[in-house]
């Protein structure tokens, strides 16, 4: 035990990194990975197994590093959309949009971009693509296309309007909780540029695949004859549903006003919404093993917190970058947008959050406002690089290859890096106007 005393900055950091290792090589499923290492962590004794000390809460028990703010917020989020997605209400507006383009195949790839995106500002990025999809190789099919076009498209989008708010991308849940950001602080500071980035990266995608998006006048007919009459399944869980997703994001919006925090707001709606459901059928469509996988991945990073390798961590970034706001500011953008498109972005921003809180308490919240907004657009928009950079890419190359349409890794990240270099460009630009 003195010896993992002596060393426990070192034993912390390389557990942490094994679990980075194993989770970007996906052999093992990577909640088996972050509940192994999170065991790990407190056999050793890197955090605490007892929670009272002499009477006395102790600061380093394991259950301490837990974000429950997040844990709760994501579950809770998961039953909303698991309930208002069985009423239709989403497929039914994707379908009345592809109406509006006349069925014309440039205009349907530009309406599902932006589509794609308003939906993954509020729901997450996998749920949203998952929605999508279906009615994508509808449309595809009718006009007599491949659907890569529109899946690279929607893939994209998601991960860009996942960007915009606190609730859209999971690594936004985990800075809104670290930072103290409210859900309005996310729509203030990064809605106007995830905006000029979205139009941005769909012109480029609508220039990309010109050539390839030609059909007859017949086909574009058949998508505009789309039938929506019994779209919508049940019309008392869509009101009942929307109202409830209304009440909840405003209680998101309020937050300065009521206090009450945005976990809260959401367990009142899931909460209210599985009154007039069978529980145990919602729960069973949970992502438990995201949730599970956010518990053991906290409790590593509390390892390394605990240890005081966060703060060696944070002291480097600010002798790198000389105490400069600018040179930290572009090196947390760049560096996060790089590193989530090869490794998954939960576990970079786990652990780059901490470090952030760190910086914030030796150089005060005006100079680290700007890192957090750096951390949260590089993160969301890196994982467009490459098909693992985030779970809605691998959801969608998945379909894609059972439906008998690969997307090939390699014709992925051609796409992948110009749009993570036109986002990141533009955040660039943007947060040295706005904040340096």
């Amino acid at each position: 035990m003195e010896f993992i005393q002596a060393h426990n900055v070192q034993i912390s950091a390389g557990i942490l990194i094994l679990a980075y290792i194993f989770i970007a090589t996906e052999k093992i499923s990577k909640v088996t990975i972050a509940l192994l290492g999170a065991g790990i962590t407190i056999l050793l004794g890197l955090v605490s197994q007892s929670k009272v000390i002499d009477g006395v809460l102790n600061p380093l028990y394991f259950v301490q590093y837990i974000d429950f703010n997040v844990i709760f917020l994501l579950v809770s989020m998961m039953i909303i959309v698991n309930i208002t997605t069985k009423s239709g209400v989403f497929n039914y507006i994707a379908n009345e949009l592809l109406k509006m383009t006349k069925g014309h195949p440039i205009a349907i790839l530009g309406v599902l971009g932006i589509f794609t995106a308003i939906v993954s500002a509020f729901l997450d990025n996998v749920t949203t693509v998952i929605l999508i999809m279906p009615i994508t190789f509808f449309i595809a099919d009718k006009l007599g296309l491949s659907p890569i076009p529109y899946l690279l498209t929607e893939v994209f989008t998601s991960n860009i309007g996942g960007t915009a708010t606190l609730i859209g991308d999971p690594p936004n849940i985990i800075i809104g909780s670290a930072a103290e950001f409210t859900f309005m602080d996310f729509i203030n500071n990064l809605t106007l540029v995830v905006a000029v980035i979205l139009i941005a990266v769909i012109l480029f995608m609508m220039f990309m695949f010109r050539k390839h998006l030609n059909t007859s006048k017949e086909n574009m007919k058949e998508v505009m004859n789309i039938d929506n009459s019994n779209t919508i399944t049940d019309k008392r869980l869509l009101v009942r549903s929307l109202i409830v997703l209304a009440l909840v994001i405003t209680g998101f919006v309020t937050h300065d006003i009521t206090g009450i925090e945005t976990c809260v707001s959401a367990m009142l709606g899931a909460s209210v919404l599985l009154l007039f459901e069978k529980p145990d059928e919602i729960l069973r469509d949970v992502e438990w093993n995201t949730i599970f996988f956010f518990v053991g991945l906290f409790i590593i990073i509390g390892g390394v917190e605990a240890s005081g390798g966060i703060k060696l961590m944070a002291e480097w970034i600010l002798n790198v970058t000389n105490g400069s706001q600018e040179m930290a500011s572009m090196l947390i953008l760049w560096a996060s947008g790089i590193i989530s498109g090869i490794i998954d972005n939960i576990p970079y921003t786990a652990t780059m959050s901490p470090m952030l809180v760190e910086i914030q308490k030796t150089m005060g919240a005006e100079y680290t406002t700007p890192l957090w907004w750096c951390l949260s657009l590089g993160a969301c928009l890196g994982g467009n690089m490459t098909m693992i950079g985030a779970a809605a890419n691998v959801i969608v190359s998945e379909t894609a290859a059972r439906h008998k349409h690969p997307m090939f890794f390699i014709r992925f990240m051609k796409y992948g890096i110009i749009v993570v270099l036109i986002s990141l460009i533009i955040s660039s630009v943007y947060i040295n106007i706005r904040y340096i």
